[in-house]
């Protein structure tokens, strides 16, 4: 353990757990919607610019969170955008340690989502899932889906925040990570 982590611990009330990690299972993340290594398909495709999808988030399922998850966050994530900083796609976050996974659409800016939880901006400026769609001749891109596993209840970032501030919160809170990457080109 780190000087700076045991610091923290020694400054942050005492939170119990909020459920156990399964016995011997490691964190991973599956869908129904999108396989791991297989292209995204068009209802999970960005409608704009260019892209005639279905903006539709994928369902996601979670499996044996590390011990102490108090939280969790949903991300996804293209490090293959020509922007010189990749592009965020989706980052939903505060869903309750209860939560086992979201539902097809909980990335629409009127889904529904369990408990609290709330969504960022994305790199399209909306607070809501925004599908891959890569710039024409483009080899295939890669879209990076990540749940994260926080130490915490609630991201402590204001309602503007920006995917750079959330996205360091996730990786300072996080207790595991588990992915899956899809792909499209067009």
């Amino acid at each position: 353990m780190t000087i700076v982590r045991r610091l923290i611990d020694a400054l942050l009330p005492y939170r119990p757990a909020a459920i156990p990690a399964s016995p011997g299972g490691a964190f991973r993340l599956s869908s129904p919607d999108v396989a791991d290594g297989a292209p995204v398909p068009a209802v999970h495709v960005f409608s704009g610019m260019g892209c005639t999808g279905g903006n539709v988030s994928p369902a996601l399922a979670w499996h044996d969170p590390p011990a102490g998850t108090r939280s969790f966050a949903v991300t996804c994530y293209d490090p293959d955008a020509p922007t010189g900083s990749g592009w965020w796609h989706w980052q939903l976050f505060d869903l309750p340690a209860t939560v086992i996974g979201v539902a097809r659409d909980a990335g629409n800016p009127s889904g529904e989502r369990p408990g609290q939880a709330r969504q960022s901006r994305n790199d399209y400026g909306e607070a809501a899932y925004g599908g891959p769609c890569p710039p024409p001749g483009d080899s295939p891109h890669r879209y990076v889906f990540t749940v994260f596993a926080l130490e915490v209840d609630r991201l402590e970032v204001p309602p503007d925040a920006s995917c750079a501030l959330v996205g360091f919160m996730l990786n300072a809170k996080k207790l595991g990570a588990a992915t899956l990457t899809a792909s499209y080109g067009r």
